[in-house]
């Protein structure tokens, strides 16, 4: 007589699909983490690169700036130069092709977050001058800025002068202009150097650089 063999055949049983799901879900999170910290490390150096690269051009903003400041006895007298906090303005020389050379006010200044930089109209007229400063120093400036770098929280600007750096103040280097109340003599001194100090928002570090003043 034939026996029929049966072949035992077994599927999973519920217990083994669940402890396989969760073992799956569990991989699936982990992955995932890992992913999203990786774009999220990728995001914020991208971010940074860029902030620094914005720094950077400031930085060479600012250098050119400097490098062309107006020499002082040419302004008779005059400030060509105020750093007081999150701002500084400077009597800078403009040198145009087939002209002769002019003066201009430019100004910087922190301001919600945005360091921006404002340049008057150039002009050769030293009363002019004196009111394109009070416009640029009182605020009143109606030049449009240019946005150089966002997310900054703080600018501190030092002058060089002597043997040691100065950290600047309300009074303007150089005099007031004529008419106004006289500068105490021991603000006459002339700064050779500028350094100024950027702070970016979230940056532990803060970016400095240092400058010859080109107009001494």
């Amino acid at each position: 007589m034939m026996r029929r063999h049966q072949s035992s055949r077994r599927g999973f049983t519920l217990i083994e699909l669940l402890v396989a799901i969760s073992i799956l879900a569990v991989v699936a999170v982990l992955g995932w983490r890992a992913l999203d910290g990786i774009i999220r490390s990728r995001v914020a150096i991208t971010a940074q690169i860029e902030t620094t690269r914005g720094m950077q051009l400031a930085f060479a903003q600012l250098q050119s700036d400097a490098e062309h400041m107006a020499n002082p006895a040419a302004l008779q007298k005059r400030p060509y130069l105020l750093a007081d906090a999150d701002r500084m303005v400077m009597v800078r020389n403009v040198f145009r092709e087939n002209e002769a050379s002019a003066l201009q006010v430019v100004s910087y200044r922190v301001q919600e977050g945005v360091l921006t930089r404002r340049e008057s109209a150039a002009t050769r007229d030293l009363v002019q001058l004196d009111m394109l400063w009070k416009a640029a120093t009182s605020n009143a400036d109606p030049t449009v800025p240019v946005i150089l770098q966002k997310g900054v929280s703080g600018m501190t600007v030092q002058t060089w002068e002597g043997s040691g750096w100065k950290t600047g103040g309300a009074p303007a280097v150089g005099g007031p202009p004529p008419g106004s109340t006289p500068v105490p003599a021991q603000l006459q001194a002339t700064p050779t150097g500028l350094q100024v100090a950027l702070q970016a928002e979230g940056a532990s570090a803060v970016m400095i650089k240092s400058f010859l003043l080109g107009g001494l």
